[in-house]
Protein backbone atom coordinates (compact mmCIF):
# COMPACT_ATOMS: atom_id res chain seq x y z
CA UNK A 1 0.00 0.00 0.00
CA UNK A 2 2.94 2.37 0.53
CA UNK A 3 4.71 1.60 -2.75
CA UNK A 4 5.35 4.85 -4.66
CA UNK A 5 3.54 6.89 -1.99
CA UNK A 6 5.05 10.29 -1.18
CA UNK A 7 5.17 10.69 2.59
CA UNK A 8 5.93 13.92 4.42
CA UNK A 9 7.23 12.91 7.85
CA UNK A 10 7.08 15.54 10.58
CA UNK A 11 9.26 14.97 13.64
CA UNK A 12 8.85 16.91 16.86
CA UNK A 13 10.94 17.25 19.99
CA UNK A 14 10.33 14.20 22.14
CA UNK A 15 12.52 11.29 23.19
CA UNK A 16 10.54 9.01 20.86
CA UNK A 17 12.09 10.91 17.94
CA UNK A 18 14.94 8.39 18.01
CA UNK A 19 12.50 5.80 16.63
CA UNK A 20 12.05 7.82 13.45
CA UNK A 21 15.34 6.45 12.08
CA UNK A 22 13.78 2.98 12.12
CA UNK A 23 10.46 4.36 10.90
CA UNK A 24 12.08 6.13 7.95
CA UNK A 25 13.94 2.97 7.01
CA UNK A 26 10.72 0.91 7.08
CA UNK A 27 8.87 3.43 4.93
CA UNK A 28 11.67 3.44 2.36
CA UNK A 29 11.77 -0.38 2.32
CA UNK A 30 8.00 -0.38 1.72
CA UNK A 31 8.63 1.59 -1.47
CA UNK A 32 7.64 5.05 -0.26
CA UNK A 33 9.45 8.30 -0.99
CA UNK A 34 10.03 10.14 2.27
CA UNK A 35 10.77 13.80 2.90
CA UNK A 36 11.28 15.02 6.45
CA UNK A 37 10.47 18.26 8.25
CA UNK A 38 11.73 18.60 11.84
CA UNK A 39 11.11 21.11 14.55
CA UNK A 40 14.23 22.75 15.97
CA UNK A 41 13.91 20.86 19.25
CA UNK A 42 13.63 17.49 17.44
CA UNK A 43 17.26 17.91 16.44
CA UNK A 44 18.25 17.46 20.09
CA UNK A 45 16.93 13.88 20.00
CA UNK A 46 17.80 12.62 16.51
CA UNK A 47 20.41 13.67 13.97
CA UNK A 48 19.16 15.42 10.79
CA UNK A 49 22.21 13.97 9.01
CA UNK A 50 21.14 10.42 9.87
CA UNK A 51 17.62 11.04 8.65
CA UNK A 52 18.84 12.76 5.48
CA UNK A 53 21.02 9.74 4.72
CA UNK A 54 18.16 7.30 5.28
CA UNK A 55 15.54 9.31 3.36
CA UNK A 56 17.94 10.41 0.59
CA UNK A 57 16.54 13.94 0.91
CA UNK A 58 17.65 17.03 2.77
CA UNK A 59 15.95 17.32 6.17
CA UNK A 60 14.22 20.69 6.55
CA UNK A 61 13.93 22.59 9.83
CA UNK A 62 13.28 26.23 8.99
CA UNK A 63 11.57 28.46 6.43
CA UNK A 64 14.84 29.97 5.26
CA UNK A 65 18.13 28.30 4.42
CA UNK A 66 21.42 29.97 3.58
CA UNK A 67 24.16 28.27 1.59
CA UNK A 68 27.34 29.83 0.21
CA UNK A 69 25.99 33.33 0.71
CA UNK A 70 22.71 32.56 -1.11
CA UNK A 71 19.38 32.72 0.65
CA UNK A 72 16.50 30.42 -0.28
CA UNK A 73 13.25 29.39 1.36
CA UNK A 74 11.51 26.10 1.94
CA UNK A 75 8.09 26.33 0.33
CA UNK A 76 5.66 24.80 2.83
CA UNK A 77 2.77 24.89 0.35
CA UNK A 78 4.81 23.02 -2.25
CA UNK A 79 5.83 20.42 0.33
CA UNK A 80 2.25 19.92 1.46
CA UNK A 81 0.96 19.54 -2.11
CA UNK A 82 3.77 17.10 -2.93
CA UNK A 83 2.70 14.65 -0.22
CA UNK A 84 0.25 11.77 -0.68
CA UNK A 85 0.05 11.61 3.09
CA UNK A 86 1.55 13.43 6.06
CA UNK A 87 2.69 11.66 9.21
CA UNK A 88 3.65 13.51 12.40
CA UNK A 89 5.58 11.18 14.69
CA UNK A 90 6.23 11.72 17.48
CA UNK A 91 3.46 14.24 18.06
CA UNK A 92 4.21 15.87 21.40
CA UNK A 93 1.59 17.53 23.63
CA UNK A 94 2.93 20.92 22.51
CA UNK A 95 2.57 20.08 18.81
CA UNK A 96 -0.88 18.54 19.29
CA UNK A 97 -2.02 21.77 20.93
CA UNK A 98 -0.62 23.83 18.05
CA UNK A 99 -2.32 21.57 15.49
CA UNK A 100 -5.64 21.88 17.27
CA UNK A 101 -5.45 25.67 17.66
CA UNK A 102 -3.82 26.45 14.30
CA UNK A 103 -0.72 27.99 15.85
CA UNK A 104 1.80 28.37 13.04
CA UNK A 105 5.23 29.16 14.43
CA UNK A 106 7.48 26.72 12.56
CA UNK A 107 7.88 25.06 9.17
CA UNK A 108 6.24 21.82 10.27
CA UNK A 109 3.07 23.60 11.40
CA UNK A 110 2.96 25.58 8.17
CA UNK A 111 3.12 22.31 6.22
CA UNK A 112 0.39 20.80 8.40
CA UNK A 113 -1.95 23.75 7.91
CA UNK A 114 -1.34 23.61 4.14
CA UNK A 115 -1.87 19.86 3.78
CA UNK A 116 -4.70 18.63 1.55
CA UNK A 117 -3.67 14.97 1.89
CA UNK A 118 -4.61 12.56 4.71
CA UNK A 119 -2.80 13.44 7.94
CA UNK A 120 -1.76 10.84 10.52
CA UNK A 121 -0.24 11.57 13.91
CA UNK A 122 1.33 9.37 16.58
CA UNK A 123 1.18 10.96 20.06
CA UNK A 124 4.11 10.47 22.44
CA UNK A 125 4.40 11.89 25.96
CA UNK A 126 4.33 10.96 29.63
CA UNK A 127 1.18 9.30 30.96
CA UNK A 128 -0.14 12.27 32.95
CA UNK A 129 0.34 14.57 29.95
CA UNK A 130 -1.42 12.04 27.72
CA UNK A 131 -4.43 11.88 30.08
CA UNK A 132 -4.62 15.63 30.74
CA UNK A 133 -7.91 17.24 29.65
CA UNK A 134 -6.15 19.70 27.35
CA UNK A 135 -4.42 16.85 25.52
CA UNK A 136 -7.67 14.88 25.25
CA UNK A 137 -9.35 17.99 23.85
CA UNK A 138 -6.59 18.39 21.27
CA UNK A 139 -6.91 14.74 20.20
CA UNK A 140 -10.70 15.05 19.85
CA UNK A 141 -10.37 18.22 17.77
CA UNK A 142 -7.80 16.69 15.44
CA UNK A 143 -9.93 13.61 14.81
CA UNK A 144 -12.91 15.91 14.21
CA UNK A 145 -10.76 17.68 11.59
CA UNK A 146 -10.42 14.33 9.80
CA UNK A 147 -6.88 13.60 10.97
CA UNK A 148 -6.13 10.00 11.95
CA UNK A 149 -4.56 9.18 15.31
CA UNK A 150 -2.22 6.23 15.69
CA UNK A 151 -2.87 5.60 19.40
CA UNK A 152 -0.09 5.62 21.93
CA UNK A 153 0.59 2.34 23.70
CA UNK A 154 1.34 1.41 27.29
CA UNK A 155 4.82 0.58 28.47
CA UNK A 156 7.92 1.99 30.12
CA UNK A 157 8.21 5.74 29.61
CA UNK A 158 11.26 8.02 29.59
CA UNK A 159 10.27 9.29 33.03
CA UNK A 160 10.66 5.77 34.41
CA UNK A 161 6.92 5.43 34.93
CA UNK A 162 4.80 2.70 33.37
CA UNK A 163 1.63 3.63 31.52
CA UNK A 164 -0.04 4.96 28.41
CA UNK A 165 1.73 7.55 26.28
CA UNK A 166 4.46 5.56 24.58
CA UNK A 167 4.59 6.20 20.81
CA UNK A 168 3.53 3.22 18.72
CA UNK A 169 6.46 1.20 17.43
CA UNK A 170 7.59 1.91 13.84
CA UNK A 171 6.25 -1.46 12.60
CA UNK A 172 2.85 -0.68 14.13
CA UNK A 173 2.81 2.79 12.56
CA UNK A 174 3.56 1.35 9.10
CA UNK A 175 0.87 -1.31 9.54
CA UNK A 176 -1.63 1.35 10.59
CA UNK A 177 -0.80 3.49 7.55
CA UNK A 178 -1.22 0.53 5.20
CA UNK A 179 -4.55 -0.54 6.70
CA UNK A 180 -5.91 3.02 6.71
CA UNK A 181 -4.88 3.61 3.11
CA UNK A 182 -6.41 0.31 2.04
CA UNK A 183 -9.70 1.19 3.71
CA UNK A 184 -9.82 4.47 1.76
CA UNK A 185 -9.29 2.85 -1.66
CA UNK A 186 -12.29 2.92 -4.02
CA UNK A 187 -12.04 -0.69 -5.26
CA UNK A 188 -11.23 -2.36 -1.97
CA UNK A 189 -13.02 -5.72 -1.89
CA UNK A 190 -13.42 -5.93 -5.66
CA UNK A 191 -11.94 -8.66 -7.83
CA UNK A 192 -10.65 -7.58 -11.24
CA UNK A 193 -9.80 -10.12 -13.96
CA UNK A 194 -7.48 -8.86 -16.70
CA UNK A 195 -6.01 -10.57 -19.76
CA UNK A 196 -2.79 -9.16 -21.19
CA UNK A 197 -0.09 -9.69 -23.79
CA UNK A 198 -0.05 -11.81 -26.92
CA UNK A 199 -0.76 -15.50 -27.32
CA UNK A 200 1.69 -17.81 -29.10
CA UNK A 201 0.17 -20.60 -31.17
CA UNK A 202 2.79 -23.30 -31.89
CA UNK A 203 3.45 -24.46 -35.45
CA UNK A 204 6.19 -26.87 -34.43
CA UNK A 205 8.60 -27.06 -31.47
CA UNK A 206 10.45 -23.88 -32.52
CA UNK A 207 7.94 -21.75 -34.48
CA UNK A 208 4.69 -20.08 -33.56
CA UNK A 209 2.06 -17.63 -34.71
CA UNK A 210 2.02 -14.51 -32.54
CA UNK A 211 1.96 -10.72 -32.64
CA UNK A 212 3.91 -7.69 -31.41
CA UNK A 213 1.95 -7.10 -28.19
CA UNK A 214 4.22 -6.37 -25.21
CA UNK A 215 1.51 -6.71 -22.55
CA UNK A 216 2.34 -3.25 -21.16
CA UNK A 217 -1.23 -1.96 -21.30
CA UNK A 218 -2.66 -4.95 -19.47
CA UNK A 219 0.03 -4.82 -16.81
CA UNK A 220 -0.54 -1.10 -16.26
CA UNK A 221 -4.25 -1.79 -15.85
CA UNK A 222 -3.41 -4.46 -13.27
CA UNK A 223 -1.14 -2.08 -11.35
CA UNK A 224 -3.75 0.68 -11.44
CA UNK A 225 -6.52 -1.62 -10.20
CA UNK A 226 -4.29 -2.93 -7.40
CA UNK A 227 -3.40 0.62 -6.40
CA UNK A 228 -7.15 1.19 -5.98
CA UNK A 229 -7.29 -1.74 -3.56
CA UNK A 230 -8.69 -4.40 -5.91
CA UNK A 231 -7.59 -8.02 -5.86
CA UNK A 232 -6.33 -8.60 -9.39
CA UNK A 233 -6.03 -11.81 -11.36
CA UNK A 234 -3.81 -11.09 -14.35
CA UNK A 235 -3.75 -13.76 -17.08
CA UNK A 236 -0.79 -12.94 -19.30
CA UNK A 237 0.52 -14.41 -22.49
CA UNK A 238 4.29 -14.35 -23.17
CA UNK A 239 5.54 -10.96 -21.93
CA UNK A 240 8.64 -9.48 -20.33
CA UNK A 241 6.50 -7.33 -18.05
CA UNK A 242 6.42 -8.04 -14.31
CA UNK A 243 3.62 -7.47 -11.80
CA UNK A 244 5.27 -6.97 -8.42
CA UNK A 245 2.33 -6.11 -6.22
CA UNK A 246 0.88 -8.15 -3.33
CA UNK A 247 -2.67 -7.73 -4.67
CA UNK A 248 -1.81 -9.05 -8.15
CA UNK A 249 -1.78 -12.74 -8.97
CA UNK A 250 -0.16 -13.24 -12.37
CA UNK A 251 -0.95 -16.43 -14.29
CA UNK A 252 1.39 -17.06 -17.25
CA UNK A 253 -0.03 -18.83 -20.30
CA UNK A 254 1.00 -19.42 -23.91
CA UNK A 255 -1.96 -20.10 -26.18
CA UNK A 256 -5.45 -18.66 -26.59
CA UNK A 257 -6.97 -21.89 -25.30
CA UNK A 258 -4.75 -21.70 -22.20
CA UNK A 259 -5.76 -18.08 -21.63
CA UNK A 260 -9.46 -18.84 -21.97
CA UNK A 261 -9.24 -21.75 -19.54
CA UNK A 262 -7.38 -19.66 -16.95
CA UNK A 263 -9.77 -16.71 -17.35
CA UNK A 264 -12.86 -18.91 -17.07
CA UNK A 265 -11.61 -20.40 -13.82
CA UNK A 266 -11.54 -16.92 -12.22
CA UNK A 267 -14.49 -15.32 -14.00
CA UNK A 268 -17.36 -16.26 -11.71
CA UNK A 269 -16.24 -14.18 -8.71
CA UNK A 270 -14.88 -11.23 -10.71
CA UNK A 271 -16.55 -7.83 -10.48
CA UNK A 272 -14.75 -6.25 -13.44
CA UNK A 273 -13.27 -8.08 -16.43
CA UNK A 274 -10.91 -6.34 -18.88
CA UNK A 275 -9.76 -8.14 -22.00
CA UNK A 276 -6.60 -6.26 -22.92
CA UNK A 277 -4.80 -9.26 -24.45
CA UNK A 278 -3.95 -9.33 -28.15
CA UNK A 279 -5.18 -12.87 -28.75
CA UNK A 280 -4.16 -14.67 -31.96
CA UNK A 281 -7.27 -15.02 -34.09
CA UNK A 282 -6.10 -18.31 -35.59
CA UNK A 283 -3.95 -21.30 -34.70
CA UNK A 284 -2.51 -24.13 -36.77
CA UNK A 285 -4.96 -26.98 -37.22
CA UNK A 286 -2.13 -29.34 -36.31
CA UNK A 287 1.07 -28.75 -34.37
CA UNK A 288 3.99 -30.68 -35.79
CA UNK A 289 5.93 -32.73 -33.25
CA UNK A 290 9.23 -32.20 -35.09
CA UNK A 291 10.70 -29.05 -36.61
CA UNK A 292 9.44 -28.51 -40.15
CA UNK A 293 12.35 -28.82 -42.59
CA UNK A 294 12.96 -26.17 -45.21
CA UNK A 295 12.64 -28.38 -48.28
CA UNK A 296 9.96 -26.83 -50.52
CA UNK A 297 9.74 -23.34 -51.99
CA UNK A 298 6.39 -22.77 -50.30
CA UNK A 299 4.74 -23.93 -47.09
CA UNK A 300 1.04 -24.22 -46.52
CA UNK A 301 -0.49 -24.04 -43.06
CA UNK A 302 -4.11 -24.90 -42.33
CA UNK A 303 -5.42 -22.55 -39.66
CA UNK A 304 -8.50 -22.78 -37.48
CA UNK A 305 -10.18 -19.98 -35.57
CA UNK A 306 -9.30 -19.50 -31.90
CA UNK A 307 -12.04 -18.92 -29.34
CA UNK A 308 -12.93 -15.27 -28.78
CA UNK A 309 -12.01 -15.02 -25.12
CA UNK A 310 -13.77 -11.80 -24.13
CA UNK A 311 -16.91 -12.74 -26.08
CA UNK A 312 -17.01 -16.16 -24.45
CA UNK A 313 -16.67 -14.62 -21.01
CA UNK A 314 -19.25 -11.89 -21.69
CA UNK A 315 -21.81 -14.43 -22.88
CA UNK A 316 -21.85 -15.93 -19.39
CA UNK A 317 -21.71 -12.77 -17.31
CA UNK A 318 -23.84 -12.51 -14.20
CA UNK A 319 -23.34 -8.95 -13.05
CA UNK A 320 -19.71 -8.57 -14.13
CA UNK A 321 -18.76 -5.38 -15.97
CA UNK A 322 -16.93 -6.63 -19.06
CA UNK A 323 -14.62 -4.41 -21.11
CA UNK A 324 -12.95 -5.35 -24.38
CA UNK A 325 -10.23 -3.75 -26.49
CA UNK A 326 -10.35 -2.96 -30.19
CA UNK A 327 -7.16 -2.22 -32.10
CA UNK A 328 -8.23 -0.90 -35.50
CA UNK A 329 -6.54 0.46 -38.61
CA UNK A 330 -9.62 1.66 -40.53
CA UNK A 331 -13.21 2.65 -39.77
CA UNK A 332 -12.10 2.59 -36.16
CA UNK A 333 -15.17 3.78 -34.28
CA UNK A 334 -17.62 1.91 -36.52
CA UNK A 335 -15.73 -1.38 -36.11
CA UNK A 336 -15.34 -0.87 -32.37
CA UNK A 337 -19.06 -0.27 -31.89
CA UNK A 338 -19.86 -3.39 -33.93
CA UNK A 339 -17.58 -5.47 -31.67
CA UNK A 340 -19.14 -3.91 -28.59
CA UNK A 341 -22.60 -5.00 -29.73
CA UNK A 342 -21.69 -8.41 -31.12
CA UNK A 343 -19.63 -9.48 -28.13
CA UNK A 344 -22.23 -8.25 -25.60
CA UNK A 345 -19.70 -6.04 -23.83
CA UNK A 346 -20.44 -3.26 -21.38
CA UNK A 347 -17.71 -1.09 -22.87
CA UNK A 348 -14.84 -1.22 -25.32
CA UNK A 349 -11.53 0.63 -25.45
CA UNK A 350 -10.58 1.71 -28.96
CA UNK A 351 -7.07 2.49 -30.04
CA UNK A 352 -5.76 2.95 -33.53
CA UNK A 353 -2.43 2.01 -35.05
CA UNK A 354 -2.76 5.16 -37.15
CA UNK A 355 -2.19 7.39 -34.12
CA UNK A 356 1.54 8.32 -33.98
CA UNK A 357 3.19 7.06 -30.80
CA UNK A 358 0.36 4.68 -29.90
CA UNK A 359 0.03 0.92 -30.21
CA UNK A 360 2.23 -2.10 -29.51
CA UNK A 361 5.51 -1.97 -27.66
CA UNK A 362 5.62 1.71 -26.74
CA UNK A 363 5.03 3.40 -23.41
CA UNK A 364 2.21 5.63 -24.63
CA UNK A 365 -1.26 5.10 -25.99
CA UNK A 366 -4.22 7.09 -27.27
CA UNK A 367 -7.64 5.60 -26.65
CA UNK A 368 -11.37 6.23 -26.72
CA UNK A 369 -13.74 4.65 -24.20
CA UNK A 370 -17.11 3.61 -25.67
CA UNK A 371 -19.91 2.19 -23.51
CA UNK A 372 -22.97 0.14 -24.45
CA UNK A 373 -25.18 3.25 -24.18
CA UNK A 374 -23.24 4.81 -27.08
CA UNK A 375 -21.34 7.18 -24.83
CA UNK A 376 -17.81 7.88 -26.03
CA UNK A 377 -14.92 9.71 -24.39
CA UNK A 378 -11.67 10.26 -26.24
CA UNK A 379 -8.34 10.95 -24.56
CA UNK A 380 -5.11 12.54 -25.71
CA UNK A 381 -1.89 10.60 -26.22
CA UNK A 382 -0.66 9.68 -22.72
CA UNK A 383 1.60 7.26 -20.93
CA UNK A 384 0.05 3.81 -20.63
CA UNK A 385 0.02 4.23 -16.86
CA UNK A 386 -2.14 7.35 -17.24
CA UNK A 387 -4.31 5.62 -19.84
CA UNK A 388 -4.91 2.76 -17.39
CA UNK A 389 -6.11 5.22 -14.75
CA UNK A 390 -8.39 6.94 -17.28
CA UNK A 391 -9.95 3.59 -18.20
CA UNK A 392 -10.53 2.66 -14.55
CA UNK A 393 -12.14 6.02 -13.86
CA UNK A 394 -14.55 5.47 -16.76
CA UNK A 395 -15.41 1.99 -15.49
CA UNK A 396 -15.83 3.24 -11.91
CA UNK A 397 -18.21 6.00 -13.05
CA UNK A 398 -20.48 3.31 -14.53
CA UNK A 399 -20.34 0.62 -11.86
CA UNK A 400 -20.78 3.14 -9.03
CA UNK A 401 -24.14 4.40 -10.28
Amino acid sequence: MLASKRILLGITGGIAAYKTTFLTRLLIKAGAEVRIVMTESAGHFVSPLTLATLSRHEVLTDFVREEDGATDWNNHVELALWADLMLIAPATANTLSKMASGTCDNLLMACYLSAKCPVFFAPAMDLDMYKHPTTRTSLEKLEAFGNTMIPATSGELASGLEGEGRMAEPEEIVRHLEESLLARLPWRGKHVLITAGPTFEPIDPVRFIGNHSSGKMGFELARAAASWGARVTLVSGPSQEQANHPLITCLRVQTASDMLEAAQSHFSDADVVIGAAAVSDYRPAETQEQKIKKTAETLRLDLVKNPDIIQTLASGKQGQFVVGFALETENEEENAREKLRRKQLDAIVLNSLRDPGAGFGGDRNKVSFIDKNSGIKSFELKSKADVARDILREIDARISK
